[in-house]
Formats: C-alpha cells, sequence, structure tokens
C-alpha cells in the first residue's frame, strides 16, 4: 500500500496492526479482541482524515498510484464482455484514449475513457492519458456507432488534459476537441460521464458533455491543475495549495456551483483502497441513471443536455 503525506496516522497504525497480528499468529494467548480494536481505531482514523480533506488532499487522492483506472472500471462492470475497438480511421490508434462495447446486465453499452496506464511502459505509451485529436476522434467515432445502434454512452473522464506536443496542434488538437462538445450536444442517445480520477481543462471537457455529469468523491474537475495555476499566477508551484483551494474543484465545490449531476461516494480511505466496492457503486449509478434517461424521449434528452451546458456560468448585461 502506497500512503500520501497525510496518511501518516493511518500508515503507524496499520503498521502496528500488521504486527500485532504476526504476535496473534504465533502466540498460545489469542489477542482477537485487541486486533480488532485496533482495526475498529483505524476505521475510525480514517473516517476522521477522510472527512476533513483539503482540496489539494483529494487532487493527491485522484492520483493515487493504485486507483483504478478506465479499463479497470469497464472490463469489472462488464464482467468480460468488454470489446475494444480501435482507430479514428484517419491518423492513429491513440493508447489514451481506449473505448468500445460491453454489456451491463444484458444490456449494450458503449464505453469510452482515457486511460492512464497501469505501470512506467504503459504510462509512457498512454502519455499519462493525454490524448491526441486522433483520441477525441477515435472518441467522436464510437459515438457516432453507438448512436447508430441506438445504445447508451458512458465515458470515463481521467486527463491531466490533452496531450500538448507540437505534433498535437498540428493535427488539430483544438478543432477536435471542439467538434466533440458540438457532436456530443447533439447525440440521440443516453450519455453519462463520470469523472473517475483527474477532469483537467478540454482534455476532460471533449468526452464530458452528458445527459448526466458525475464525479467520484476524491476526483476533480477544473479548467487547470492547481500546479498549472499556481505557476501562472505566482510563477512557481509552491502555491499549489493555495491554487486548488481557489479553483474550487472538489466534487462538493462542482456540484454546490451546479456544474455536475451528482457526486458518487467512495469506500472509506478512497476507490484506492477497495476496488470490488468502487466497481459496484459506479455500475449501480450507470444503471440507475440509465432506466432514467432511457424514459425520455430523444428530443428531451439532447434539449435538456444543451440547456444545462447553456445554462452554466455567470453573465452579466452591461446595459444593465
Amino acid at each position: 500500500m502506497t500512503y500520501l503525506d497525510f496518511e501518516k496516522p493511518i500508515q503507524d497504525l496499520e503498521g502496528e496492526l500488521v504486527k500485532l497480528k504476526e504476535v496473534n499468529a504465533k502466540s498460545k494467548v489469542k489477542l482477537d479482541d485487541k486486533v480488532k480494536e485496533l482495526e475498529d481505531e483505524i476505521t475510525l482514523k480514517t473516517k476522521e482524515l477522510y472527512s476533513n480533506l483539503t482540496p489539494w488532499q483529494r487532487v493527491q487522492v485522484s492520483r493515487h498510484p493504485e486507483r483504478p483506472y478506465t479499463n479497470a472500471y469497464i472490463e469489472n462492470i462488464t464482467n468480460g464482455t468488454y470489446i475494444e475497438l480501435h482507430g479514428d480511421r484517419t491518423v492513429a490508434d491513440d493508447k489514451a484514449m481506449v473505448g468500445g462495447f460491453g454489456e451491463i446486465d444484458g444490456q449494450t453499452v458503449m464505453f469510452i475513457g482515457q486511460q492512464k496506464g497501469i505501470n512506467t511502459k504503459m504510462r509512457q505509451i498512454r502519455r499519462f492519458g493525454m490524448a491526441n485529436p486522433e483520441g477525441y476522434r477515435k472518441a467522436l467515432r464510437l459515438m457516432k456507432l453507438a448512436e447508430k445502434f441506438n445504445k447508451p454512452i458512458v465515458t470515463f473522464i481521467d486527463t491531466p488534459g490533452a496531450y500538448p506536443g507540437l505534433e498535437a496542434e498540428e493535427r488539430g488538437q483544438g478543432e477536435a476537441i471542439a467538434r466533440n462538445l458540438l457532436e456530443m450536444s447533439q447525440l440521440k442517445v443516453p450519455v453519462i460521464c463520470i469523472i473517475i480520477g483527474e477532469g483537467a481543462s478540454g482534455g476532460a471537457l471533449g468526452i464530458g458533455i452528458g445527459d448526466k455529469v458525475l464525479m467520484l468523491e476524491n476526483s476533480w474537475y477544473s479548467v487547470i491543475s492547481p500546479e498549472n495555476c499556481s505557476t501562472i499566477l505566482w510563477r512557481t508551484w509552491a502555491q499549489k495549495e493555495k491554487a486548488a483551494e481557489a479553483l474550487k474543484l472538489t466534487a462538493t465545490d462542482m456540484f454546490k456551483n451546479g456544474l455536475v449531476d451528482g457526486v458518487i461516494q467512495e469506500p472509506i480511505g478512497g476507490a484506492h483502497r477497495n476496488h470490488q466496492q468502487i466497481f459496484e457503486t459506479v455500475k449501480s449509478e450507470i444503471k440507475k441513471h440509465l432506466n432514467e434517461l432511457t424514459k425520455q424521449s430523444e428530443q428531451q434528452r439532447v434539449n435538456a443536455r444543451i440547456e444545462k451546458f447553456a445554462n452554466m456560468g455567470v453573465v452579466h448585461d452591461i446595459n444593465e
């Protein structure tokens, strides 16, 4: 288990628990009561810490190396029925963007999302979940395929942003993302978007226009990362905690400001501590919202989706 800096109290208690269990296994005197007491203390301490996280600490949790990524969610939610589809039919198959058909309890769904990579080599291949233009064009191709066969779409958002390389700009990064915003707003099938980790800038928004936009409790969603915001405003990364606070990027802030439609609670101590529980929770949320959305007509969904995003933000009339 990898521990974050603020998790030191939990790390110390769990270290004690490991030693106590070793003694209990070798000793003739059973210490089951002591073990149970220490386990309860760890649970209480974890609840206490995670109920008072700062915005920057939630950013840290969203980047935890043991937190499940898009492919893990898809594979577990679909119980092995997932078939990945590849390529944008123009340039290449972007490994940072994955997608394909899978079933949720007999219902076929198109899944799309950014995949960061589970080890150093795969993170390099997938560019830490930062998609090129062909990644967004692949995503759009898959969305149109789902629309053609009248299948709902679920996107998993987990990216530090779209890939910022020169070649990405040469191939039309901005146009690809803008095209997705336009096309997603008009899709006739139900669209559910879930931020499972990082949701930064247009890289996240490029697959983030949906009937329901949900955030995991310890994810974040913002126009810019705290580090880059700090670099621009203060010319240093040192103010990243202050920037995280000012950006109002947590799930609670986003829901309070009406920018997302719901917050999905994570297991005690974060999604990385209990993968199976978060998979089941997310699956339940998807089924619930799909059941609601399929009752609406195509035009009702499109109109409501456009109206929701059109009403975001604050407008000041200069004539007043």
